[in-house]
């Protein structure tokens, strides 16, 4: 049997290359697309395919959200991120989410394939960077000391962190309401407790948030980088 893929990215060139790519080997085919995590996780929930293949940097819904998310839905979902390089703990969030492996954009297609080949056999694939990242810091578990933190990284559920993404996306409370199907109250309630667990005043302060934390993307506007992105300060 054929394994069933969904393709999540918010830029089409790339779903149209990964589906170009897969199209060629016989064992696979693409049951869907998606272009946000909102999207991703519908689509998960209407065609059930056998692997997601994710970007992080989707609007409406990141591919971190809505990868915990669908595995909140469906446990036995397996998730494959694809993704361009990222900030260190933008990788330890993703794998901290449940996904089975993670390969970037910037690696040779071959890769790509033989993520799915090992994730079809209920084995993880993570590419050679994410590799060394994982065997560095489980070698410098007991070595490093522990010291209590004085102010721990708040716990946001995952409809706030949804709330969290759309108000830095620039929606208004009614707007996230619409995106979320939730009653304006209810998103004002979320917005309330986001702006609380993280200790923050305003929209102004909850958008550098979210970019300081790569939740969301903003393109930077300029003549010499017209046509790039800043992603939690780092330009690409």
């Amino acid at each position: 049997m054929k394994c069933r893929i969904m393709i999540a990215d918010d830029h089409e060139l790339v779903r149209v290359g990964v589906r170009a790519f897969l199209e060629q080997c016989p064992d696979v085919s693409v049951c869907c697309e998606a272009t946000d995590g909102h999207d991703a996780i519908e689509k998960a929930r209407q065609y059930h395919p056998d692997i997601s293949i994710m970007d992080i940097g989707m609007p409406v819904t990141n591919g971190i959200v809505a990868a915990r998310r669908i595995l909140k839905n469906s446990p036995g979902h397996r998730i494959l991120i694809l993704t361009v390089p990222e900030p260190d703990e933008t990788i330890r969030a993703a794998l901290e989410s449940g996904i089975r492996g993670l390969v970037f954009k910037t690696d040779p297609l071959s890769n790509l394939l033989d993520a799915i080949n090992e994730i079809r056999r209920d084995r993880t694939f993570f590419t050679a960077q994410v590799g060394d990242m994982i065997l560095k810091e489980y070698l410098l578990i007991d070595q490093a000391p522990v010291e209590p933190k004085n102010s721990p990284e708040p716990m946001l559920t995952l409809r706030e962190r949804e709330t969290l993404q759309l108000i830095a996306e620039g929606k208004s409370t009614k707007e996230v309401a619409m995106c979320l199907g939730l009653a304006v109250k209810t998103a004002e309630t979320h917005r309330g407790r986001v702006l609380r667990k993280l200790r923050l005043h305003n929209a102004t302060e909850l958008t550098l948030y979210a970019i300081r934390h790569s939740i969301i993307e903003v393109p930077v506007l300029n003549d010499k980088l017209q046509n790039r992105t800043l992603v939690a300060g780092v330009t690409k």
